[in-house]
Order: C-alpha cells, then sequence, then structure tokens
C-alpha cells in the first residue's frame, strides 16, 4: 500500500528496538521499514550474523534508509541495554519465572508514559529461528506476547515489530490521568546499573557456595535476576542494595566466649611446650 508522502515531518520517537542475533539481511530491512511506517528509529542490533553495514537490509528497506543509517551495533546484549530504564522482552512461547506477562497494549501505554516522562525504553526481539533464551529474557522488566491463533502462534521479526510499533504510535497524543497528588519521582536505572548489581551479587553468593549443586547455577542465577529485575529500581536504590551486599561481604559475626567464640575452641589455642608455656613465634 503506497502511501508515502515527503511533505509530513518524519515521527521519529520511542522504544528501542533490540534484535538479538539477527540472521538475515533481509529481515533487518523489513523491520526498519515497519519502524519507519510508525515512527520508530532507534533500531539497534547484537552480534547479526552476516556483520553490519548488510545490502539485503538497504534492499528491502523500501525508503526506511534513514533508519538504516542510525543503527547501532554491540557485542553483547548487556551493553544494548545499558542505558536503557524499562524494556520488555517479546516472545510466543510460556515461561517460567517471575516477569509479568502484558499484551502490546498494556506494554505500549507503560512504554509511551515512561517516554513521556523522559525515559528510556526498549523492546527486546530474538532470533528468527528460537527467539530469545531464558537468560535473555531475565534482563527485560516484563514479558510481552501477542494474542493470535494458538496454533499458529509465530510471528516473523518485522511482523513483530509492525505489531508493537503499531501500538506505540496509538498511544501518542493520550493525556496521563490527573491525580490529586503524586508519590515520589524516582527515575529508574539504566540497565547497567542493575547489571552491576548483579554480577556483584552472584560473585559474592558464588563465593560462599550458594549455587549447589553447580549444574543448578544456571536457572538460579535466572530466577535471582528475574527477581531483582523486576521492580524497576531507581539508581538510588540500586546502590543502596550494593552497599548492603559489599556490607555483608565484610561482615563476620561475632560469637560471645562461652559461646562457642573461636576464642574458646581447644582447637585454636596455641600449643603448650613441655614448661607449661604457651608455644609461639615469640
Amino acid at each position: 500500500m503506497a502511501g508515502t508522502n515527503r511533505n509530513f515531518d518524519r515521527i521519529e520517537e520511542g522504544p528501542a528496538v533490540i534484535l538479538v542475533e539477527p540472521q538475515l539481511g533481509e529481515n533487518i530491512g523489513m523491520v526498519a521499514r515497519a519502524m519507519a511506517n510508525f515512527g520508530l528509529i532507534d533500531l539497534r542490533l547484537v552480534a547479526p550474523r552476516d556483520g553490519w553495514p548488510n545490502e539485503k537490509a538497504e534492499a528491502t528497506a523500501s525508503g526506511a534508509g534513514y533508519v538504516l543509517e542510525r543503527v547501532r551495533v554491540f557485542d553483547t546484549l548487556a551493553a544494548s541495554l545499558s542505558d536503557l530504564t524499562y524494556v520488555v522482552a517479546t516472545t510466543a512461547r510460556q515461561r517460567d519465572g517471575f516477569k509479568r506477562v502484558l499484551g502490546p497494549v498494556e506494554a505500549c501505554a507503560t512504554m509511551r508514559a515512561r517516554t513521556d516522562a523522559g525515559q528510556t525504553t526498549g523492546i527486546l526481539f530474538g532470533r528468527e529461528r528460537f527467539g530469545l533464551d531464558n537468560g535473555e529474557i531475565s534482563l527485560a522488566d516484563d514479558i510481552v506476547t501477542f494474542p493470535v491463533n494458538p496454533a499458529y502462534a509465530s510471528l516473523n521479526i518485522a511482523q513483530a515489530v509492525l505489531l508493537m510499533a503499531y501500538e506505540f504510535l496509538k498511544t501518542r497524543g493520550g493525556e496521563a490521568e490527573a491525580l490529586p497528588f503524586a508519590g515520589p519521582d524516582f527515575a529508574p536505572a539504566p540497565r547497567e546499573e542493575l547489571v552491576g548489581l548483579f554480577d556483584q551479587l552472584e560473585a559474592a553468593l558464588d563465593s560462599r557456595g550458594y549455587f549447589r549443586p553447580p549444574e543448578r547455577k544456571p536457572a538460579q542465577t535466572k530466577n535471582l535476576r528475574a527477581v531483582l529485575s523486576r521492580p524497576g529500581f531507581s539508581v538510588e536504590e540500586i546502590r543502596l542494595l550494593r552497599g548492603v551486599i559489599s556490607s555483608l561481604d565484610r561482615f563476620s559475626p561475632a560469637r560471645p566466649r562461652g559461646e562457642g567464640s573461636p576464642q574458646d575452641d581447644p582447637r585454636r589455642q596455641p600449643a603448650k611446650s613441655r614448661d607449661g608455656e604457651a608455644s609461639g613465634n615469640g
């Protein structure tokens, strides 16, 4: 359906679109076209299989070359999310874990409210063949799934991006509900702050043998990240939690004498010499 009119100003706004390990340049181009249709501009690629730039993407973008010109490429998913404060992960499959599951309308309304408040948001899309794995989904705040035919739920990447971009554009110009008062203004933390908390907590737990048996560690780590990413912590809250973890790292419980303290443990006492004096190094 033709309808390009260069007399209108382009809409350029909205959440970042993050594609994880996209395989086909043609799909990237069609994603850019879907984004341009509905005013999205920030396209990020995580480890694209065929590298970047990609001539096949340019061929299928169909006038959305200005989206491709701004593409940013990242080696890791964590790096691509580092400046974002709210991220939703799209999936067609039910997942185990602690994430809220939203439809596209609710997810886009949430992103619009956050965008209008000056926050940075993103939508995470998986690989053409098998989507996102559970570890990648654990880095998002919420899950988005689509109301589709349950017997044929799979969408290609461009279709999924188009649906989300369309719902986001529909929220444009909406007015927030007027309330008589507001709560504290906490700006959600960028993703890099949250990943730093994950890394610190997991290192502290690992050093204390929390992950037992070892083969359970990936599942336990995924669950920890899911729980900690759900509330949408502010920078101040994350720094508070990291301070708590650092303090516990230095903590060694002191027990009074006579209650099993190291000083009263005969195994910890210095050996006696033959003349009855404690032997030692002087």
